[in-house]
């Protein structure tokens, strides 16, 4: 709760997934307007980068959704935060049958996240614009243990949690280069996070989480 009101927003992808939006000029870049902090009017807003070729997080796409999955699949619309609405219209994959890019068409008419003809979109995606991320380090911190007391099971070291940490390079906007060390900040629909005090520097941040945010989709997936 603390750290919703007072960690400013930015946007990175961990498991980035290649958009391509082909009716979007080339060579064009855009700047929008974004939201530090919805919960405090006084953090003000940024400025974040978009152009033709985005990321997306892998998870928030599915070839073939189930009922209740409101992200992108093809033929279907979203909102990207900030952005436009786009539509996947094909979907490439490498030899092995796995994806690798998403061919998507934007509507211009929709800019900042709302459609002038006031239709509605059931999914909003976070996004980051491909041609200007910075690889940002990304510490996930999970339980040490899989039991919650592993010594009443027996030997501890049997329950020691494999993915007790995982580093990853995440794709980032720019801005995250700028986050002070001792600040806070919620990468987007994924968790809140801030600056490891030793290892992160201009040419290289790196980011451990704090804590992850509820994921409604990954409960409903085990159901």
């Amino acid at each position: 709760d603390e750290l919703n009101k007072t960690a400013e927003r930015r946007c990175a992808v961990l498991d980035p997934l290649e958009v391509i939006l082909d009716n979007y000029p080339e060579e064009q870049t855009e700047k929008l307007e974004a939201v530090n902090n919805p919960e405090d009017k006084d953090a003000g807003e940024r400025e974040v980068p978009f152009s033709r070729r985005i990321f997306i997080e892998r998870a928030d796409f599915m070839e073939d959704p189930p009922k209740k999955f409101y992200r992108l699949a093809p033929g279907r619309e979203v909102r990207l935060r900030y952005a436009y609405f786009i539509t996947c219209q094909s979907v490439e994959k490498d030899e092995k049958g796995n994806i690798i890019r998403l061919r998507c068409t934007y509507d211009p008419e929709t800019r900042g996240g709302s459609s002038p003809d006031g239709r509605k979109v059931k999914g909003t995606i976070h996004w980051v614009s491909a041609e200007h991320a910075v690889n940002v380090e990304v510490r996930l911190y999970d339980r040490l243990f899989t039991k919650e007391d592993p010594e009443a099971e027996g030997d501890f070291l049997d329950y020691i949690n494999p993915d007790s940490l995982k580093v990853i390079t995440a794709k980032a906007e720019p801005s995250l280069k700028e986050i002070a060390v001792d600040q806070q900040v919620q990468f987007e629909r994924l968790g809140y996070f801030t600056p490891d005090i030793v290892d992160t520097s201009a040419d290289k941040p790196v980011f451990n989480r704090i804590v992850s945010l509820r994921d409604s989709w990954a409960k409903i997936a085990k159901k």
